[in-house]
Parts: structure tokens; C-alpha cells; sequence
């Protein structure tokens, strides 16, 4: 028997888009069957007589990012075959799909907002983009509008924001490695993402943590290797306003901590700390008589702030907290280290 092709890979946008118009332009709705055989993007994969079941759950995914839209997709059970999922028909009815006759978009504002949705085609919000993208199309308005020949992308620099995104949709558990704030050695966590959110621009997962069987915030950037989404699954929150309250406890830490820095008067510490911070009134300054000036800044996380101060070298000094003064000292010490001679004239690697 020969082996078959392998099929080209056909965008979830493109084959969302063609399931819409394959159900909307059907009256009798069409069985899945009919939808895995002829409709773009499942027919390549379509095995007749054979086993597709990996295709009839993609179905039943896609099926819940349509309605996610707000597109009516509708189930019709035959009456002589009630109970038989095989033949149940599935179609959208046109007239409740279209859009209110008091709202209308221009071929102009089509063409932006369609532009608007490629930005973060690659980017974190790639899965929004790609429902955004096909709303815009399935509304059936042509764009004739010229737009920017090329398409901006935002990009997130932490890996573990799209397997984390998935699995919160998903309502599935993850495991990572996550090293804590002033810890050591990096632990194996096994959490239940229930919000991501940024805050001050960097991304934060609020999660159940099966560990210490409470909720935590984990920083993206602190974790380390792959994000690992099992097959298990939690029984999803009944609250609601997740995000919300991960981001109040992320701004009440930022509140509750407040660093000194002494920076050099016309440096780039000063110039790029003061914009961010508060100058220390001169007469409270106890660093003013050196010639220098303190800005006090908020801060969520110590050692990240100390990586950063570390970097504008002898420009800034970190006075307060002791942790943070400790810190950045210690990564001086590093760098001192790592460029020190070594005993044969050589300077270490």
C-alpha cells in the first residue's frame, strides 16, 4: 500500500474561515462527516473508512472557538436518528449571523482593523489574532483600502507564554521549573494557570500550586526549560475576576516595596531611575553632601532590580534595602571574578 503524502499544512485561520462559509452556505447543515470530507483544512487529513479521531476532536475544538466569536453554530438532531451523534447536522444560520443593520464598516476600517489583528499574528496574542482575522473576513466586506506593506509583530520574549495560555484555556495542569526569588536551585512546579496577566511589562501567572496545595504568582522569565502541559485536566474556578486579583497583589507588592539608589548627577543611572522613581528631598538626603543624588523606587522583585542596577555599574549605588545592596554588590563581586587575571597572565573564561 502506498504511503500517503504528506499533506500541506493548511493555517487554523484559513480552516476556520472555510468551516464558517461551508456552514453558512448550507440549509440542511452538514454532518461532521461531510465537514472532515470536503471542508478545507480537514479533508487533506480525512482518512476515508479509516480512524479519524484526531480530526473529529480538532473539530469539536474548533467548534468552541467559533462560538467563542459569537457565531450562532447550531446542532440539528434528525428526528428519525435521535441520539446518534454521527447524524447530527451542523450549520449557522445566515440571517442570525449578520450584523445589525445600524452597523457597518467601511472598506478603510476593514483594511485597519485587519491590520491591527496581524500585528500579533506571531506574537503572544497569536490566537486572538487569528479569530479576530477571521471575524473580519466572514464578514464579507472587501477591503480595497492600500495599508502598510508590511505587518508590525509583538513579540513575547518568555517561551512559556503560549504552552501557559494554552493549558489556561484548557483548564489542563503544568509542570515547569521555576527558580524562586533569592533561591538557589530551581524546583519542579505543578500548578493550575488560572490568569496571566503583565504587569509593568512583564508577563506574571496567578496559578494553584499543587505543592504547597495554595495560589502563587510566578514570574515568566524565572522559569526555566520547557513548559510541560499534561493530559490532566482541573475543574475550573467558579470565581470570577482572576486577573484582577492577581493584579491588585501584584500593585499592592509594588506599593509595599521601595528602594533607595544613589545615582551620579548627569549620568544615564540618573537620567533613566529618575523617570521611573522619586528624588529624595535634599534636606532628608543623607548622600547629598557627596555630590550625589537618591531616588526611591518601587519594586516587585529584589533581585531583578539588583540585576538592573548592576548594570549602570559605578553610576548607581543601591543604599536600601540591605537585600538589594547585598545583591548588587554580590553581582560586581561576579564580574570582577570572571575578568580577573588568572595565575599564568591569563584572564578566566
Amino acid at each position: 500500500m502506498a504511503e500517503r503524502s504528506a499533506s500541506p499544512r493548511i493555517a487554523v485561520e484559513e480552516r476556520l474561515f472555510s468551516l464558517v462559509l461551508a456552514l453558512l452556505a448550507t440549509e440542511q447543515g452538514l454532518t461532521k462527516t461531510e465537514v472532515l470530507s470536503t471542508v478545507q483544512g480537514y479533508r487533506q487529513k480525512f482518512v476515508v473508512g479509516g480512524d479519524n479521531t484526531s480530526l473529529e476532536r480538532q473539530f469539536e475544538r474548533d467548534k468552541d472557538d467559533i462560538r467563542e466569536l459569537g457565531i450562532p453554530l447550531e446542532t440539528i438532531e434528525a428526528p428519525e436518528s435521535s441520539g446518534n451523534n454521527q447524524l447530527l447536522r451542523y450549520l449557522i444560520p445566515k440571517g442570525a449571523y449578520d450584523l445589525p443593520a445600524d452597523i457597518t464598516f467601511s472598506s478603510a476600517e476593514i483594511a485597519m482593523l485587519s491590520l491591527a489583528a496581524t500585528v500579533w499574528r506571531q506574537g503572544s496574542m497569536s490566537g486572538e489574532s487569528q479569530r479576530a482575522i477571521l471575524k473580519l473576513r466572514s464578514l464579507g466586506i472587501e477591503s480595497t483600502e492600500p495599508v502598510i506593506g508590511y505587518a508590525p509583530r509583538v513579540r513575547t520574549r518568555e517561551n512559556a507564554f503560549d504552552p501557559l495560555r494554552t493549558a489556561l484555556d484548557r483548564h489542563q495542569v503544568v509542570t515547569f521549573v521555576y527558580v524562586k526569588p533569592g533561591g538557589s536551585a530551581p524546583r519542579l512546579r505543578t500548578v493550575h494557570p488560572l490568569a496571566l496577566v503583565q504587569y509593568r511589562g512583564r508577563w506574571h501567572l496567578s496559578a494553584y500550586d499543587e505543592g504547597v496545595e495554595d495560589r502563587r504568582t510566578f514570574l515568566l522569565s524565572r522559569i526555566v526549560g520547557v513548559v510541560k502541559v499534561k493530559n490532566r485536566t482541573f475543574e475550573a474556578p467558579t470565581e470570577t475576576g482572576l486577573a484582577e486579583r492577581a493584579l491588585d497583589e501584584l500593585d499592592a507588592l509594588w506599593q509595599a516595596n521601595v528602594a533607595r539608589v544613589r545615582v551620579t548627577p548627569g549620568s544615564d543611572a540618573e537620567a533613566r531611575l529618575g523617570k521611573r522613581g522619586t528624588r529624595v528631598d535634599a534636606g532628608t538626603d543623607a548622600n547629598a553632601d557627596a555630590g550625589g543624588s537618591t531616588i526611591e523606587l518601587h519594586y516587585t522583585d529584589v533581585d531583578l532590580l539588583a540585576d538592573e542596577l548592576a548594570g549602570y555599574g559605578p553610576e548607581a549605588e543601591a543604599v536600601s534595602p540591605e537585600r538589594l545592596r547585598a545583591g548588587v554588590i554580590a553581582r560586581h563581586r561576579r564580574t570582577l571574578e570572571a575578568h580577573a587575571p588568572t595565575e599564568g597572565g591569563r584572564h578566566g573564561n
